[in-house]
């Protein structure tokens, strides 16, 4: 039983018989001293549901008898997330896993039960957790529990997410949002006041028992659900406080205050709080790399000749469709911020969207991104600004198009009020916007040639992939160059197109590589082996290299300044860091069961291994080994050195 559990069963033995003995507790649960302590500081200190006088612990809610009866929440997982789960069952019980946790619960929650009846107590409740486990799964988070009055909510488990800290932020505000929302309904409709607290930590933990109802059992790891608890304790109402285990991976991403180091029960040493008060200005992790400084572009002339040879041909108006293909961290969206810079210089007009990693279930964001951007609206904008801008674009373009004014409005979301609402069939609403994308970027381009960066597609939601495609069938007879780049597993058919060109990513060569590394640490004695140990650590993978150089700054083995570091510690081994592992362990929580099994079994016996070896591992017939392996080659997780 977990520790969690635990509190659960103690906490409804207690609110059944209103006082219990510490003797008994500890009997009840055969719990050591230092068990029973730990318990009895969560039921008294952390959740303020028990008093302890003496030896002896008293209810301090309502009374059992008095309590109102709440129906179970639903814990229907969505189908998509099930799927998942059920098919990596195996695999996943018993993995580590880093992750974010979040509680949540109603401030107050035992007042607010004696101040209404136990009916419409349970009906406010049951509204709370349908709040609770929308935003969770919206960006693809698990509720692992209820609590009573909350949530305990994973981000990264049992489904690995490389971005487990920034999707539980904006699953953070957004439940603050909806429940600020939902307490001014309260507050008009009942005069009821509800506030919520949200708490988050991030670390390690290991993944227990998955049974049938997708229900798990978590081992938390360096108190890692433990600490996300007490955040939530540490949180003011209608508040989000989280660690700086969560602050440090999405700094810039999101707003934070500090609230300073504080001595947190279960801690050794105090520990910074912050609140997280909203998003911040960064949007991808190439951003976060500048703001402490980008790293020296090596290696990569030919991807860039070959870039230029693009952008020459789209200038004379064959349009060309420029893909960046590669393996998280080969460093592809680098290149292509560095070439539409080059754009930029020239005079060029250059156009962006971004996917982010949570976008897979939220419409049309990049969409909506690159539409804003070629008719010049910024966040400034307010929608009587965003529509004049739009007007005075198309009016300016076609006037043909008048009649597609009003749906492109409502398609960004800044209608006119006063005007009708289209009664459009879906079916009939995308032909038209469609139509509309293709004669924009043909007409955009008529004056002018044009730059259009979409970056990260393996992370683009369905219905703006569909757009995608319309607009690299507009761009080959203009003078447009379109720019993309993604991961290996995303697949579509306009890539057979004529006029795209895929350019793969291979990782940095070993000078490339050193070059990189020394920019970062100099050239010193104490660090001229370095180059070669990070590069045969991280694999000539760019990203990889520069996240075990800044470990190497946080553990405080690396001192100095940028280009003249010192080595003040030896290295008995290179760890590799949790960004890379979260990022890692995203990349295999895609593949199947028969590929999982057979990349673990490879990862046994080394870097490098024979087929007969690994057969001989695993035990499997020839075919099935057969299909694993050209399932990891397809994924570029493993790589044929050798056919004999």
């Amino acid at each position: 039983m977990s520790f969690f559990d635990t509190v659960a069963k103690a906490k409804a033995l207690l609110q059944a018989n209103a006082r219990i003995s510490v003797t008994g507790l500890a009997e009840e649960f055969s719990l050591d001293e230092r068990a029973l302590e730990r318990l009895i500081e969560e039921l008294v200190d952390v959740q303020e549901v028990a008093i302890r006088k003496g030896r002896v612990l008293t209810w301090a809610g309502v009374k059992a008898q008095d309590a109102p009866k709440l129906p179970p929440p639903s814990r229907e997982t969505p189908k998509h997330l099930a799927d998942k789960i059920r098919q990596s069952k195996a695999s996943v019980e018993g993995e580590r896993k880093q992750v974010t946790v979040l509680f949540a619960d109603v401030k107050g929650s035992m007042e607010l039960a004696e101040s209404l009846d136990p009916e419409a107590f349970s009906r406010v409740m049951s509204r709370f957790f349908g709040i609770l486990t929308e935003g969770v799964e919206r960006f693809e988070g698990f509720v692992d529990k209820f609590t009573g009055d909350g949530i305990m909510a994973l981000f990264g488990a049992p489904i690995a997410h490389e971005d487990h800290a920034q999707r539980a932020c904006y699953a953070a505000l957004h439940l603050r949002d909806r429940a600020r929302q939902y307490a001014d309904e309260l507050r008009v409709s009942s005069g009821i006041n509800f506030s919520v607290r949200i708490g988050l930590n991030s670390g390690e933990v290991v993944v227990g028992s998955i049974s049938d109802d997708l229900r798990m059992d978590y081992t938390a790891q360096g108190h890692t659900v433990g600490l996300a608890q007490r955040m939530e304790g540490i949180a003011p109402a209608d508040g989000i406080a989280i660690s700086q285990n969560t602050q440090k991976p999405v700094d810039g991403f999101f707003t934070t205050r500090s609230l300073g180091p504080m001595k947190v029960k279960g801690a050794r040493e105090p520990i910074e709080v912050f609140v997280l008060e909203g998003v911040g200005t960064r949007r991808t992790r190439l951003d976060s790399s500048r703001a402490r400084g980008l790293s020296r572009f090596v290696g990569r002339g030919d991807e860039m000749a070959a870039l230029e040879t693009a952008l020459n041909q789209s200038l004379k108006g064959t349009g060309r469709v420029a893909a960046m293909v590669g393996e998280p961290g080969v460093g592809k969206s680098r290149i292509c911020a560095e070439f539409v810079e080059l754009c930029r210089a020239r005079g060029l007009a250059v156009y962006e969207a971004h996917c982010p990693a949570h976008g897979k279930t939220i419409p049309y964001l990049p969409l909506l991104e690159l539409l804003r951007n070629l008719f010049g609206i910024t966040d400034q904008d307010g929608p009587r600004e965003a529509r004049q801008k739009i007007a005075g674009e198309l009016a300016l373009l076609d006037d043909g198009f008048a009649d597609d004014r009003a749906l492109v409005l409502e398609f960004l979301g800044v209608g006119d009020p006063k005007a009708p609402a289209l009664q459009l069939e879906p079916a009939v609403l995308q032909r038209r916007l469609f139509a509309f994308l293709r004669r924009l970027i043909q007409l955009r381009t008529q004056g002018e040639p044009i730059v259009l960066l979409i970056d990260d597609l393996h992370w683009i939601d369905p219905g703006s992939d569909l757009f995608v495609a319309q607009i690299v069938e507009a761009v080959s007879a203009t003078h447009t160059l379109m720019l993309v780049n993604f991961r290996p597993e995303y697949q579509a058919e306009w890539l057979r197109k004529s006029w795209v060109l895929q350019l793969p990513m291979t990782p940095l060569g070993a000078e490339a590589l050193a070059d990189l590394v020394r920019d970062w640490v100099g050239s010193g004695p104490s660090v001229a082996k370095l180059p070669a140990l990070i590069g045969a650590r991280s694999g000539g993978n760019p990203f990889f290299s520069e996240e075990i150089v800044l470990s190497l700054l946080e553990t405080g083995r690396l001192v100095g300044t940028r280009g003249a570091y010192e080595l003040v510690r030896p290295l008995d081994a290179l760890e590799v860091p949790a960004t890379v592992q979260s990022l890692l362990a995203a990349r295999i929580d895609r593949l199947g069961e028969r590929e999982k099994h057979a990349l673990y079994a490879a990862a046994v016996i080394g870097k490098e291994f024979s087929r007969p070896l690994l057969e001989a591992v695993i035990a499997v017939r020839g075919f099935d080994l057969d299909s694993a392996l050209a399932g990891l080659l397809a994924a570029e997780i493993i790589h044929e050195r050798a056919i004999y």
